[in-house]
């Protein structure tokens, strides 16, 4: 019969090596080193740094160029006590300078005194596109796009809402 021969001083070698290879490659997948101070020459600004603006109305943008406010002022009346009602987001979008003529809504309550389960407002704009804002229950967070007109110039398809305050 043949014999192997002992090969325990091999396997130690092989386990050391393995073991070697691991703590290189954990070490170097680690995060860097932080860098190390020293003396500089820079200038500190004292001026405040620039923040991200808030979105502001383009009375002569495109509805593209409109919908980030559009989807600011959906969110906050959202985020409101004032979530369910139409009048709302018809209100705060005249606040931030959407023209209250070019707008749309659909009614806040079913007919029997509910809430309804989606409320949707637009706003017209230009000859072809309409801002539109979708909110409620069966939407989950607000939805707000830039789509087509339909016929007649309007937003919204069905009845809608009078505007009339």
């Amino acid at each position: 019969m043949l014999r192997r021969p002992d090969s325990s001083a091999s396997r130690a070698a092989i386990a050391t090596g393995v073991a070697a290879t691991l703590v290189v490659l954990l070490t170097s997948c680690g995060p860097p080193a932080p860098p190390t101070p020293g003396p500089t020459d820079a200038v500190v600004d004292p001026s405040p740094s620039a923040s991200p603006s808030a979105p502001v109305y383009a009375a002569d943008g495109t509805a593209e160029d409109n919908l980030p406010l559009f989807a600011a002022v959906t969110g906050s009346v959202w985020a409101s006590d004032q979530r369910a009602s139409g009048r709302a987001y018809i209100d705060a979008l005249t606040a931030a300078g959407f023209d209250r003529a070019a707008m749309q809504v659909t009614q806040d309550v079913t007919t029997v005194g509910n809430p309804v389960e989606s409320l949707m407002f637009a706003v017209r704009w230009g000859d072809a596109e309409c801002l539109v804002g979708q909110v409620g229950p069966s939407t989950g967070e607000p939805v707000t796009v830039v789509m087509p007109q339909l016929a007649e110039g309007r937003c919204l398809v069905g009845t809608t809402r009078a505007i009339d305050w």
